[in-house]
């Protein structure tokens, strides 16, 4: 772990420090972990807004002719069908199948994407995808150039309209707008981008660094009457779990492929080749082996990665990957691989997880959690 000297901050460390956050080491970043607490956080996501900073996330730029072709070839869903103005989730994968990321793709124009990536892969990605790039579009790393702030919850479409006059609800899943300078007051390009990673409707918005404080600032005034509230990393995490949401190094690593991980949709296998195309027939054709499955524990206790998942008969059969207490549920919940058998997928199935000599019974569920 990196020692905090030479962990890199966000453009919005000092209002973090300001407002008395818990800061902790991730993904070479010293990031907020939580303000008030990740379980007022996390029910302020559910009920009103929540404020998180995510710069530390990775930013490539992929332009010129050949940008559309190359797209189409590192990652598994269909580039085709991205207009300006949209975005697509997805993943890029190896020859064998094996994950080198998630990410989100966004089509700026015909001739330039934005690809947003996970912090701790920033180095690895942008290696991958210079030696993944025989037709040679032009790629730039701009992580160090790009601040991203995500307001999440059933008011956030309210907050964002409150400061900017833009109406927020007219902007599809999955689409964005490039904001004029100013629209913001104070600012200069912004993205407003609607997407997310709680489970609730709520916006992404990317920025110069150097206006990330007075962007944070200007929703945090216009959220006050909202409930509109601070969130760190910790409730980040609970929110997406519950949501159902993968998260690479845990659910999905070099070793995982998207359809034993449940990313089958992500796969477009009629769109032409692509990086790990064959080795993903494969796997269809033969079924994957195992499954990523969700689960609802039913007693007290807290499934934690790497826990052993037991069948019927207390034998380990697979192993927890993502694992938390729901603050909406008040029950733990978790994400795990098992073998790809009904009998251990099929939800209302009855597992049980081992955790430190006790077996905590848990039942198969579809998340995402909280909306059960």
């Amino acid at each position: 772990m990196a020692s905090t000297e030479t962990l890199k901050q966000t453009p919005l460390h000092d209002v973090h420090r300001a407002l008395g956050a818990r800061m902790t080491p991730f993904a070479g970043f010293e990031m907020p972990l939580q303000y008030s607490g990740i379980l007022n956080e996390h029910l302020a996501v559910r009920q009103a807004a929540g404020l998180f900073d995510v710069s530390h996330m990775g930013e490539f730029f992929v332009r010129g002719p050949r940008a559309f072709d190359f797209v189409q070839h590192l990652v598994t869903n269909d580039a085709a069908r991205l207009t300006d103005g949209r975005a697509m989730y997805t993943v890029m994968c190896r020859p064998d199948g094996g994950i080198v990321d998630d990410l989100l793709v966004y089509r700026l124009g015909p001739e330039e994407y934005m690809l947003v990536v996970n912090a701790a892969n920033i180095e690895k990605d942008f290696a991958w995808m210079q030696e993944h790039n025989p037709m040679g579009a032009t790629l730039a790393d701009a992580s160090d150039e790009v601040a991203l702030l995500a307001i999440q919850g059933p008011r956030a479409h309210d907050i964002v309209q409150a400061v900017t006059g833009v109406a927020a609800g007219d902007i599809k899943f999955y689409h964005f707008v490039q904001l004029e300078a100013g629209t913001f007051p104070g600012c200069d390009r912004v993205i407003l981008s609607h997407t997310g990673y709680t489970g609730e409707p709520g916006f992404e918005l990317y920025a110069r660094p150097e206006d990330a404080p007075r962007l944070w600032h200007l929703l945090m005034e216009a959220g006050a009457p909202h409930g509109l509230q601070p969130a760190g990393l910790g409730a980040r995490d609970t929110l997406r779990l519950e949501a159902g949401y993968c998260l690479y190094g845990n659910d999905l690593t070099e070793e995982t492929n998207p359809l034993e991980a449940g990313l089958g949709w992500l796969v477009k296998f009629d769109k032409g080749p692509f990086v790990g195309r064959e080795a993903l027939l494969a796997v269809r054709e033969q079924g994957p082996a195992r499954r990523l499955i969700g689960f609802v524990v039913e007693e007290r206790g807290l499934p934690r990665p790497g826990y052993p998942i037991l069948d019927g008969t207390g034998e380990a059969v697979g192993i927890v990957t993502s694992g938390s207490q729901s603050p909406v549920l008040g029950r733990g919940i978790g994400l795990g691989y098992v073998p790809n058998d009904p009998a251990f997928t099929t939800p209302g199935t009855r597992l049980g997880v081992s955790a430190r000599g006790r077996t905590l019974p848990a039942v198969v569920t579809r998340p995402p959690f909280h909306k059960k």
